[in-house]
This record gives structure tokens, sequence and C-alpha cells, in this order.
């Protein structure tokens, strides 16, 4: 098949998760199309059957906000055109689909259907999508789709009920590929954060306000009363300057460090022995499937998606947002010995596997070929 794949190229779910997607179809023979305006952050390499378009976007006096959506869709209608495209997938409803529906339409006037399948990931239905400016166009784009998908079950039912949807919504997980978070720690690493053997913990995010990463730092100077330990933060974003102000200002800001971005979080993940993640919402909690896959145990809310992969008491443990008590303590039980810790380890791992890559991408499969 000759698919096309529009998404975000950052660090965001939305974009990873399409981008993991696109690379493991081109690995089973089919030709991917990325267009977006620049390369994605998780497309390195070369590789024979992928193909990447960027949109570019003319600017000129007359406009004080560059015209980007317009440009997406004549990019659109010329790939597919070009290529043989036969399916337009489109990650993150804003603005991916409404320009899908539009080069949708300009191909018809040439006689050409191209089938457009939009996947719903979170903020662009419970937040961006809510606002009245964006919810019109939003909510026709999505009906006007050839089929919806949702990362999780939680996702779907806020779409439905927030936007008056005349569709199905087809519930496909988001997934990790296993194999390659699922590695042998890299001891000379692990030395180097921790040389006195203390735990590791990680959060990764964007540092928007809805991650409540300042709820991690206040998990870590509970957790560090009892035991040694170490905090990574990874990510960026615009909360950081605030987190990074909050840590300077408490006693034991030498154990925490700022890492920023990373893309290579699957040389990070397998060193740690927890993963924090408060989120006030999370359509799905792809950061937290992805320490799973390294064997991480998980610590987060039970805000959104989340109770549909962490598993409490399980693989990991849940409370109420902003309840950085019960955070707290429920990672000092995981880490109440060793035989413990080792069993939530070897559950986070068997957690990931109902996820993994292999399980979930014959699904996008199986409905491109009921689209074409």
């Amino acid at each position: 098949m000759n698919i096309a794949i529009v998404c975000y190229p950052t660090f965001g779910g939305s974009g990873v998760l399409a981008t993991e997607l696109g690379k493991a179809l081109a690995d089973k023979g089919h030709n991917i199309h990325f267009i977006t305006y620049q390369q994605p952050v998780r497309l390195s390499g070369f590789h024979a059957n992928i193909f990447y378009h960027e949109v570019r976007v003319p600017t000129y006096p007359l406009f004080d906000f560059p015209p980007y959506e317009t440009a997406l869709a004549s990019t659109m209608v010329d790939v597919i055109m070009n290529n043989n495209v036969e399916l337009l997938h489109v990650h993150y409803a804003i603005p991916h689909a409404s320009a899908a529906c539009m080069a949708k339409q300009i191909l018809a006037k040439q006689g050409r259907h191209i089938p457009v399948i939009t996947t719903l990931h979170g903020t662009d239905i419970t937040l961006v999508g809510r606002d009245k400016t964006y919810s019109p166009v939003v909510t026709f784009s999505m009906n006007e789709s050839d089929a919806l998908t949702a990362v999780s079950q939680n996702l779907k039912e806020e779409t439905y009920k927030n936007f008056v949807i005349t569709k199905e919504i087809e519930v496909i997980h988001n997934f990790v590929d296993v194999k390659r978070f699922n590695k042998k720690p890299v001891d000379a690493f692990k030395k180097i954060v921790a040389p006195n053997g203390e735990k590791i913990i990680v959060h990764a995010s964007n540092f928007r306000k809805v991650k409540r990463v300042e709820d991690v730092v206040k998990v870590f100077i509970k957790i560090i009363e009892h035991i040694p330990a170490k905090l990574l933060l990874l990510g960026d974003g615009p909360e950081r300057p605030n987190v990074e102000n909050v840590c300077r200002d408490c006693v034991i800001s030498d154990k925490i460090k700022f890492l920023g971005k990373q893309e290579q979080m699957e040389d990070i993940l397998p060193i740690a022995d927890l993963f924090l993640l408060t989120s006030e919402y999370e359509s799905f909690g792809l950061a937290a499937l992805e320490a799973m896959a390294a064997s991480v145990p998980v610590i987060s809310t039970n805000a959104g998606g989340l109770p549909e992969i962490n598993i409490n008491g399980y693989c990991g443990y849940m409370s109420n947002v902003g309840d950085v008590d019960d955070m707290a303590k429920n990672a000092l039980a995981i880490f109440k010995d060793d035989a413990t810790l080792q069993q939530f380890k070897e559950n986070a791992l068997l957690q990931a596997q109902k996820f993994d890559i292999d399980n979930i991408v014959p699904v996008y499969e199986a409905l491109y070929k009921r689209m074409i």
C-alpha cells in the first residue's frame, strides 16, 4: 500500500506514534509518505520505503499569520497525485483533519477518491478542539473523515461527550516497540547518575501545565526523606523554568537533574527504577508505556486513559490528581525491598507486551485495507 501520514514532527505522543507507525509499516513493505513542516524527531536514518515531504509556507506581508493549513492541504494534494497515494492518515485533529478534508474535496474534483483516516490523540479533543473558536471545524472534519480512531477508550468517550459525532470511533491503543526499550541497563551510565546505588526516578514530558511537573518534584522530596534517590527530568516546555526555580529553592537540588529533550529514550529508561507521571489528564500515557517496556514500574494519576495501561498494584500504582502524599507512599511501597521492586519491574514488562507494536500495527493495516 502507498500511505500518506500527516503528523506533528515534535516530541509529543501523537508525533511519536505516527512516526513509529510509519516506520513499522515501511518495514512490512508499504510505501510511507510523511507530510509535515519538518522532519519528525523519531524519523532518522535511511529507509527505501519512507519518503518525507516538507510543507513550505510562503510568507507575505499581507499575512500576520502564515496560512499553514492551506499550504498543508496543497502539499497533500501534490503528494497524493504524484506518488499514487491510496490513503491519507492524519494524526491529531487540528489542523490536520480539516486540511485533509479540503484536500479530499480538491482531489474529488479531479476524479480521485482518497480515503481519510483521522486518529484522535488527546488535547486536540479534550482541550483545543473544545474551544468554540475551533469546535465547529473540528466537528465537521471528524464527521467528514472516512474513519475515526482514538488511542484510548477514555478519549473515545470524551469525544462523544463533547462533540456531535455521527461516525463510529474505533479504539486502537497506542503501542510501543518492546524490543527497542527492553534493554539491559548500561551499568557505567547508571553509576554516573547514582554512584552510591541510589534509586533512579524518571519523569518525561513536554512540561506543559497539564503535566503538573511540580508535583513530580513534591513526590520526590517526600521519597528522599526515606531512601536515597536521584530524579531525572526529561523533556522541555513552557513550565520548565518554573520547575527549575522550584528545584533551586529546595535543599535537595543536587539530586535533581534536568536532561532536556532526549531522542533516544531507550538508552535512558532502562537505568530507571521508577517512572512518575503526575498529569492532570492523559488521553493514554505513551511515556508511561515506554517506561513499562523498559521494565520500569509507574506511579501515575488515575486521569484519562491511564487506568487502561497502569494496573493498580500490579505494574505500578495510581492516585488522584494532586495527591502527592499517596504517590510518595505508593512509591515507597514498591521500594520496600528488592524482591518487591523486581516483581513490579517484571509485571511492567508483561503489561507493556500487551501493547507491543507487533500486536497493534496489524490492526491499522486491516483498517487501511477496509478503507481502500
